[in-house]
């Protein structure tokens, strides 16, 4: 049937309002009350419908959130209010003496009445958000504080901004339930002319590692941290490079109209008199704020609690946080302190301990890997970072040290980022005395003299010498490691003594190795030469996925290893298989589709695969039970688990027909939890997943 024009434009008004009831269900409040692909199906009826009629498009309409093209370069726009930044407090004795300063600043009834907000400090990029009459209008980064970039075309691609406000009833009601009366009765009174909202904007670490996936899949370079990339992504000029992304904003302040420089009306707000009121206001408006992380403390021995607490368990939270931020609640006394230099007195940044000191770069020197990258790294004058000496520090490649304008000799600030890896974060160049030296990248391997090469396509200098001593020291490393043969006794001291006495020199002369061998080497006695050669023939039996993942192609992970073994079944077939073929596989795209068929090419390589056979190694089937009860469920794993490895419980879920998961999603059917679970367990009580201790799985198992 045909509509009218007036039916259209009414058809359309009611698909936006639908839409974003459930954009703001999903991406605000983590409910989900009708499937992504209904969803989907009405924002195509309501693009299809705008295209017909581009005059009924409006700016807050779903479809305009990816649509316009990059920019040449972002426009500068001003801060209605400076957005400040916070002091930092590293110690309960430097919150004592900022409550000091502050109480020396108000009478002794006003300070009696000091209480606190605290909530976590997200690790993103501070933005702003500017609404005109309901309508998100501007969207601005923090810049120097005055005057940021307009980047309200990216902003429009995040799904938690809402790009209207609730409806007044809507906003009304919660208030109200809230016990927000007052502050209910304004809005009702005098609108929502123009607001100021900040935020943070963020990635979580679920999407940080889907990002990095993606790069390494593509062979690029990875991000440092979920704050590099969040930032990055911001200031994209491509605003569907932000979209991919899937980034969220949480917003913790509200400047209401009378607040706007540019509003120039008399009067006060809407009313709030907390800090913690603002945070029910922004999340009655439509924002996605942290309120259920956040607390309200009485006083500074509630907030060291409260600190106590994020501080033991940051891990289960779905993003990165270095700390909280502790607000003196009560908004006339905040406003009363006033700004000190760029931050505010009465609001300060309670930060976890330092994970981040400064030292000298004693030294750069360049690894080799096993696929011959070549990773430079810094030799550091020893320092404590976060309760742990570091003495070095990855410097990624070549790209980065131009970056950093590192060189050897400098003072650096230094750090272990995602709290594992050390990393340098700048380096202070006031620092300097004029002797410090420059560091140039070899042209050719440390270890064999071979040239260099670097593709178009990569950020990473390669030995291409496949022959080269220290690619065979790591290869043997991985080939014997836990998701590989797992051979119990050989680490990698002992393979590169092993390697240094000529005693082998690929994987297949591991199982040529006689006690003879290794008993007359210093150090080992018959019974460890005994022991240790028991364990390498009690590992020449291995399945087609562990074994191919052994082999270590270029990017062909655990997961890869197992499609490619239940796609061909055999390394026959694989070794036949041309490049089309290899790209029909589940999450095999065209780089890896390369790297294996590159890799079998090789003669080198299927001359290595010809003595593994005749070294006795047998790939045997994977034995498949008669029922395979997790067939098609998605399980994730989460905390250390004690009657078995982990390792062993992902080869007993896939045996039983199951596939293992890093991450929690809406798709995951199960959540195994050991003891210690991480944020993957806080996200699967979120999605309602069902979840099992390790005895209740095991037991379902049997």
């Amino acid at each position: 049937m045909t509509m009218t024009k007036e039916q259209v434009k009414q058809r359309i008004e009611k698909l936006k309002k639908v839409i974003n009831h459930h954009r703001y269900l999903y991406h605000v409040l983590d409910k989900q009350e009708i499937s992504e692909s209904i969803l989907d199906s009405l924002k195509k009826e309501l693009f299809d419908l705008e295209q017909q009629f581009p005059e009924f498009i409006t700016p807050d309409s779903p479809s305009q959130r990816v649509g316009g093209k990059p920019l040449a370069k972002f426009k500068k726009t001003k801060h209605p209010q400076p957005m400040l930044s916070f002091n930092d407090a590293f110690s309960q004795q430097d919150m004592q003496d900022w409550l000091e300063r502050n109480a020396k600043l108000l009478t002794k009834e006003e300070a009696s009445r000091i209480d606190y907000y605290c909530e976590p400090k997200l690790d993103g990029l501070a933005i702003e958000m500017i609404y005109k009459n309901g309508i998100f209008n501007v969207g601005s980064t923090r810049g120097d504080g005055l005057i940021g970039e307009d980047v309200t075309q990216n902003l429009k691609t995040i799904e938690s901004i809402p790009l209207r406000l609730r409806e007044t009833e809507e906003i009304i009601k919660d208030l109200e339930q809230e016990s927000l009366k007052g502050v209910a009765k304004e809005i009702k009174n005098k609108g929502l002319k123009e607001i100021a909202v900040r935020g943070e904007a963020i990635i979580t670490k679920k999407n940080f590692e889907r990002v990095n996936k993606d790069q390494k899949k593509k062979g690029k370079t990875l991000f440092a941290n979920p704050r590099n990339l969040a930032a990055g992504s911001i200031r994209q000029l491509d605003p569907k490079i932000t979209a991919s992304r899937r980034l969220e904003v949480a917003a913790y302040d509200l400047i209401s109209p009378a607040r706007l420089a540019s509003q120039g009306e008399a009067g006060g707000d809407f009313g709030q008199e907390t800090h913690e009121e603002e945070h029910k206001i922004l999340h009655a408006l439509g924002f996605k704020t942290n309120n259920k992380y956040s607390k309200y403390c009485r006083d500074l021995k509630e907030v060291f609690n409260f600190h106590d607490f994020w501080l033991k368990n940051r891990e289960k939270l779905p993003y990165e946080i270095d700390g909280l931020v502790v607000t003196i609640n009560n908004n006339e006394i905040f406003e009363k302190l006033g700004v000190i230099g760029k931050a505010p007195r009465g609001a300060i940044a309670f930060k976890f301990p330092l994970k981040q000191a400064t030292t000298i770069v004693q030294d750069i020197k360049v690894q080799v890997g096993r696929t011959g990258a070549l990773t430079p790294v810094a030799i550091l004058k020893p320092v404590q970072v976060g309760g742990v000496t570091i003495s070095r520090a990855t410097l990624h490649n070549e790209d980065e040290i131009k970056r950093l304008g590192l060189k050897i000799g400098d003072t650096v600030a230094v750090g272990r980022a995602g709290d594992v890896v050390p990393d340098i974060i700048k380096v202070l160049t006031e620092l300097r005395t004029g002797r410090e030296k420059e560091f140039h990248f070899p042209k050719t391997c440390p270890i064999c003299d071979s040239k260099l090469v670097r593709s178009k396509a990569e950020v990473v200098w390669r030995c291409p010498n496949v022959g080269c001593f220290a690619q065979q020291r790591k290869s043997l490393h991985h080939f014997v490691s836990k998701a590989a043969f797992d051979i119990t006794g050989l680490g990698p001291k002992i393979i590169s003594r092993l390697m240094d006495e000529g005693l082998i020199s690929d994987a297949a002369d591991i199982f040529k190795l006689k006690e003879s061998d290794i008993s007359s080497l210093e150090r080992f006695g018959e019974k460890s030469a005994e022991n240790l050669i028991s364990g390498v023939q009690a590992k020449k039996k291995i399945t087609l996925a562990r074994f191919i993942y052994a082999l270590g192609i270029r990017n062909v992970g655990e997961e890869t290893s197992r499609d490619l073994a239940e796609y061909f079944g055999s390394l026959e077939k694989i070794k036949k298989a041309d490049l089309a073929t290899l790209e029909k596989i589940k999450d095999v795209g065209p780089v890896v589709a390369k790297s294996i068929f590159h890799w079998l090419q090789s003669k080198r390589n299927l001359k290595l695969l010809d003595k593994l056979a005749k070294a006795g190694v047998e790939i045997t089937e994977e034995r498949k039970p008669k029922s395979q009860p997790l067939k098609g469920k998605i399980i994730v794993i989460t905390g250390g688990l004690e009657s078995m490895t982990r390792e062993a419980v992902k080869e007993k879920i896939r045996f039983l027909g199951g596939e293992v998961s890093e991450s929690v999603s809406r798709k995951t059917d199960l959540v195994v939890m050991g003891r210690e679970p991480g944020s993957k367990y806080e996200r699967a009580k979120q999605l309602g997943i069902k979840i099992l201790d390790e005895k209740q799985f095991l037991e379902m198992l049997k």
